[in-house]
């Protein structure tokens, strides 16, 4: 008799391991799933994050321009670069921004300086930027690092721009 009660007891130290296992089973999963979910959370807003960024980046530096006549578009580098002048203690000082090496970079010099575009500040990364400026709008089309490209058309007026 004895027997049977140790038999009987062992089923159920097994049975309470295995709804243990179970159990350990199911938090693991719901875990692992919800790991996955806050990563691809994570890298959906990092993106967002960083294409707002540039395109409040680009919106906010033509509107802190002086006037509409002190912003261009000109080639720097390997490619288009947003232009602004400005006159300080009676120098011409130049104000660029594009494109380089995989980052978005701003370059603050005198108009007669000799700077190459690795000279310019690290902003934000990069891949492409093609601006284009005609009668008051200026559109920038712009490449985050494996992104589609995205566009952003600004109204230049008289005191800075807005975006349109």
């Amino acid at each position: 008799m004895k027997q049977r009660h140790w038999n009987h007891s062992h089923m159920e130290s097994l049975f309470a391991l295995l709804l243990f296992g179970v159990f350990a089973a199911c938090v693991l999963s719901v875990l692992l799933t919800g790991a996955s979910a806050y990563q691809r959370l994570t890298t959906r807003d990092q993106l967002a994050y960083q294409q707002r960024t540039c395109t409040q980046y680009l919106a906010t530096k033509v509107r802190q321009a002086a006037s509409p006549d002190s912003i261009s578009v000109d080639y720097f580098g390997d490619g288009d670069a947003l232009i602004f002048s400005q006159e300080i203690d009676g120098e011409l000082y130049l104000t660029r921004i594009y494109c380089w090496d995989g980052w978005l970079r701003e370059l603050f010099t005198s108009a007669d300086g000799d700077f190459s575009p690795e000279d310019g500040e690290q902003v934000l990364p990069l891949q492409q930027l093609s601006l284009e400026l005609e009668d008051s709008f200026l559109t920038a089309v712009f490449s985050l690092p494996d992104q589609l490209p995205l566009s952003l058309t600004l109204y230049i007026r008289g005191e800075g721009g807005e975006l349109a």
